[in-house]
This record gives structure tokens, sequence and C-alpha cells, in this order.
């Protein structure tokens, strides 16, 4: 025991869940009227499709899955990760908390439509149309994204890589084509991850953008 705590000691800041999660709840049961709509033009344009939902859905998975490599592999890139994540998560809630808002672009979905309707419909209900701004969605994609980009682990994996981009990309996408986030959001949620990829980085990642150098957990 005593050696596991020691080579997976910085599990500690995964307790960054203990403090978003009933933060994020608790704004999601208040801010409920009186709250700045997050619409753009540009929203009309972008049409709704259920099919989006499988990269939505997929972002659990990209996030988690990348969050957990980094854990066993690399302390260096686990904790740059968690500092761009959970840095921007709480940047976010404070907007939200000072700033409330929402979006006013969902569509009326069946359910019995097909199985992608139904899981939008699942969305729906689990999930309120509040505190979008920026898109965590968005953000957090971001910020996997150039952990793996950065990974000298990952370095000549480039499978990975484009695998990551397209995922990335799709659900970034997503959020806009299932009228969960305005396109407002996404700009708000990439701005912010340009700037905590800056700070996190430094010139690592505005500069030479080849991959940091990590201890490799043995």
């Amino acid at each position: 025991m005593k050696n596991l705590l020691k080579k997976y000691g910085h599990i500690w800041a995964l307790g960054y869940g203990f403090i978003y999660l009933p933060w994020f709840l608790y704004l999601e049961r208040t801010v409920v009227r009186d709250y700045a709509v997050m619409h753009v033009r540009l929203d009309d344009y972008i049409p709704f499709s259920e099919y989006f939902i499988v990269p939505y859905l997929l972002w659990f998975v990209y996030v988690a899955g990348f969050v957990l490599y980094f854990f066993f592999t690399s302390k260096q890139e686990y904790y740059r990760l968690c500092t761009f994540l959970f840095t921007g998560m709480t940047i976010s809630l404070l907007i939200c908390t000072f700033f409330p808002n929402g979006t006013d672009l969902r569509v009326i979905v069946d359910p019995e439509k097909n199985f992608c309707s139904y899981l939008v419909s699942l969305v729906h209900a689990a999930d309120t149309s509040t505190n979008v701004f920026p898109s965590i969605h968005v953000y957090n994609s971001l910020g996997v994204h150039a952990a793996v980009m950065r990974s000298g682990a990952l370095r000549n994996k480039r499978g990975i890589k484009r695998g990551s981009f397209v995922l990335m990309t799709g659900i970034c996408l997503s959020t806009m084509f299932l009228k969960q986030h305005s396109a407002i959001d996404v700009m708000g949620a990439m701005i912010l991850a340009y700037m905590m990829c800056v700070l996190v980085y430094g010139e690592n990642y505005a500069g030479s953008r080849k991959p940091v150098r990590q201890k490799v957990l043995g």
C-alpha cells in the first residue's frame, strides 16, 4: 500500500471533482430564469442533427481516457493536463456564477425516431440548457488534444494524433449541431483554451511546438 501511494499519489488531483460537481449541480438548479441568452446569427444556419450525439457522448471517454493514460505514464503530462482542464473548468463556473447564461436553441426531439434521437432526449432530460458559456465540451476536448500533440510518449503515434484531431473536431461540432451550445460558446471556449495552452505549456506550445520531455512512470 505504501508503494502504491508513493507511485500513484498524484491521484489527489482528481479530487477536484468533489469541487466541480457540487458547484455545477448547484448552478443547474438555481440558474433557471433571468439569464443571458447566448445566440448569434450563425446558430440559425446550423441544422440540427441527432447523429452528432455519437461524438458528443464520446467526449466522456475521450477526456477520461487520456487523463488515465497520462496518470499511468507520465506525472508531468498528467499534471499539465489536469492544470489545463481544472483551471478552465473553474473559470467557466465562475463565469456562469457571476454571468448566468443559457441558450434558446434546443429543438423538440422525438425519442422514437431512432436510437440517436433517443440518446438526445436522455441528454435533454439530464442536462439543462443553462450554464453554457464557455462550452466545457469544447474546452476540454481542445485541452486533451493539445496534451496528445505535446506528449513525448505519443510523438511517433500519428494514428493516435490524427484520431484525436478527428474526435476533437467532431465533439466541437456536435455541440452546435445538437443545439446544445451557441457558436459563441464554442468561440469563448477556443479563446480560453488558447490562453490556457500558452500558460500551461509556455514556449513549448507557442514556440517550437516540439513534444515536451517527460518522465515515464515505472
